[in-house]
């Protein structure tokens, strides 16, 4: 018999604020982290994003240490992690898994052979797993835009398949010049703040983030239990989605087949939603093939932007206290449904008795992951 996998701690770091409950409080009073910019050094021209304030990142990582050396995204991860690691015992029992999508890729803007080696994703984690004192070798996890929530499906594997008791997640990635440029070049990008699922939708919107979370075979001060995870490509497009929603509806019947739960179980969704033309389209048809067209359903991406490979750890974390709670946050941005299929897009506050939260997320070249958590009853 498979051990129970949980979540017992979370953390995340954003523009709205450098812990759980400061986010929660800004989701709950509507404020959004996106606002026009115009950084010249990452983009020619205005452009909308949700941006942490290099000199709050920096006052606040001095509390933690003084070291000049790290990168503003390791910065962001080493403090995302430091509350849930910092009174914990680590050993050959404890895994440490690092997911990004790009990492520290702005140290390529300088070619030196240094930097070369600095934007390495293996780099990047043994610099995360040094700092804390690791003992195992970190795990890196980059597959686009799933990144995070296919971290901790990874997770429950590995301590399932009795190789940890525990493994340490942190996920994260920032908004630079690369990333920016890339989004602009596909054209995919809003001028104006990101409206998933609405019709008047123009693209997606950039952020920034880092999440941590303790995944552990312990139930004890357990927050969620993870009951059933899936990840299926789609072997679509290098970045389109398949218009059918396939990958995303297969990983979704896989998760729900090891919960052992059906659709009509399932309370709440936090799904993917860039507010791209095909992406909200597909997660609306997936929603349908599944029957779960009538759950209540949000997107985080109108408070933080999409934060690429944060994206998924970040709204789990957020999605557990709305199961903590009792409560659901509006899809900000949402208006008018602006895709062809009807889903139950959120769009005030309210609050619910929630035991079955289904996490989804979707990227470049046909990824698709879903995982299922379902409250712990006391």
């Amino acid at each position: 018999m498979l051990r129970n996998v949980y979540i017992s701690q979370t953390n995340c770091i954003t523009p709205l604020g450098f812990d759980v409950a400061s986010n929660v409080d800004m989701i709950c009073h509507g404020t959004s982290a996106i606002q026009s910019h115009e950084n010249t050094a990452l983009m020619k021209g205005p452009f909308h994003a949700a941006l942490i304030e290099d000199a709050a990142l920096d006052m606040a990582f001095s509390k933690i240490s003084h070291v000049t050396s790290f990168t503003r995204l390791e910065k962001m991860m080493l403090l995302a992690l430091f509350p849930i690691v910092k009174e914990s015992t680590l050993n050959d029992r404890t895994g440490f898994i690092v997911s990004t999508t790009k990492g520290n890729v702005s140290a390529l803007e300088n070619a030196k052979v240094e930097n070369v080696q600095k934007a390495q994703l293996s780099t990047l984690a043994q610099t995360i797993a040094t700092f804390f004192g690791f003992t195992t070798e970190p795990i890196v996890v980059s597959n686009a835009c799933v990144s995070g929530i296919l971290a901790v499906a990874i997770a429950k594997r590995l301590i399932q398949s009795q190789m940890y008791d525990q493994i340490y997640v942190v996920a994260g990635d920032e908004v630079t010049q690369f990333v920016l440029s890339g989004f602009n070049s596909f054209q995919a990008m809003s001028e104006l703040p990101c409206k998933p699922y609405s019709i008047h939708r123009m693209g997606v919107t950039l952020g920034e983030a880092a999440a941590a979370v303790l995944v552990t075979s312990d139930p004890e001060k357990a927050k969620i239990k993870i009951v059933g995870e899936s990840s299926i490509n789609d072997a679509n497009h290098i970045s389109g989605p398949s218009r059918t929603g396939e990958g995303l509806v297969k990983s979704v019947e896989n998760a729900l087949n090891e919960a052992g739960v059906k659709s009509d179980d399932i309370d709440y969704i936090s799904a993917h939603g860039t507010a791209t033309p095909f992406n909200d389209e597909m997660e609306a048809i997936a929603l349908n093939r599944l029957g779960l067209e009538k759950v209540p359903i949000n997107s985080l991406k109108g408070f933080y932007g999409h934060t690429l490979g944060a994206s998924g750890l970040l709204e789990a974390v957020i999605g557990i206290e709305s199961v903590l709670n009792g409560q659901l946050f509006k899809s900000q941005g949402f208006d008018e449904i602006g895709v062809s299929q009807p889903i139950n897009v959120i769009k005030k506050n309210q609050v619910k008795d929630l035991h079955y939260f289904l996490k989804t997320a979707s990227g470049f070249g046909g990824c698709n992951t879903a995982v299922i958590f379902e409250k712990i009853i006391q």
